[in-house]
């Protein structure tokens, strides 16, 4: 295990973590005001790309939690980095939501939502207006052999009422329709935790990664070399760990219990 009283620098998930839809998990305000308390610092990391950072801040806010923009990193905003990189130029089909297209074209990349001759990427993200007409484009796009990129492998995203498709089965029905992969940016890809790591300062023995996924936040965590917390709040599952190869470095019920050892170390 590592050493909780060297964390300054937390980075949480936020579905199944920190709160389920509009209900928040006892233990986070607590949490929270700790963190603060010994002069560290938390940023909230999602791969949902459904939502801007806007209606993030507006949704703590409603859950009691102060928040300003500054204190996300989301898939889209590392998706944005990665394109920026590798493809500056490239004319984007992108499957989403109207929220996730405006945060693209706010953030420079030239997209369009129809089927066009001279679209260079497929991106894909968690796309709550999904409809056939977008799927039907994808195939064709991916027959014809351009790049295939997607936000995050999720396969659900958690609910009050169990669970919906996330952007990890919305790909895997276009990989089974076309025998294309798609190239995953959020996590497990350890970029948003470095990337907040480089921005505040901080090292890695000072960093811990907490969610309740293990393939998406728990594998960022390792795969950026950070102590990662698994939090059995949300989707994973203390059965998961027995067939899985990521293995997290902490284990706790859920974030109160994660305050209770933080505040004593």
């Amino acid at each position: 295990m590592g050493n909780l009283a060297e964390k300054k620098l937390f980075l949480l998930d936020m579905d199944g973590t920190i709160y389920l839809d509009e209900d928040l998990f006892d233990g986070t305000m607590d949490f929270l005001a700790h963190v603060k308390k010994i002069g560290g610092r938390y940023l909230f990391l999602t791969n949902n790309s459904s939502r801007s950072v806007d209606a993030y801040v507006q949704k703590l806010g409603r859950l009691g939690i102060e928040a300003q923009k500054e204190d996300f990193l989301t898939s889209t905003d590392a998706t944005i980095l990665y394109l920026k990189a590798n493809y500056p130029d490239a004319k984007v089909y992108a499957f989403g939501t109207t929220t996730f297209k405006e945060q693209l074209v706010q953030g420079g990349i030239r997209i369009t939502d129809r089927l066009e001759d001279d679209i260079d990427l497929l991106l894909c993200g968690f796309d709550t207006e999904l409809t056939f007409q977008k799927l039907e484009d994808s195939c064709i796009l991916l027959g014809r052999g351009v790049p295939f990129i997607a936000t995050n492998p999720d396969w659900v995203c958690p609910t009050w009422y169990g669970y919906v498709p996330d952007c990890g089965s919305v790909c895997r029905m276009l990989t089974t329709a076309t025998g294309r992969e798609p190239l995953f940016i959020g996590k497990p890809q350890p970029e948003m935790a470095l990337l907040a790591m480089e921005r505040f300062g901080y090292e890695k023995r000072q960093t811990m990664m907490i969610g309740d996924r293990l393939y998406t936040d728990i594998a960022s965590g390792i795969n950026a070399g950070i102590d990662a917390c698994f939090v059995l709040s949300g989707e994973g599952t203390m059965e998961d760990l027995k067939t899985s190869d990521v293995q997290p470095t902490m284990i706790y019920e859920n974030i109160r219990a994660l305050y209770e050892d933080l505040k004593n170390a």
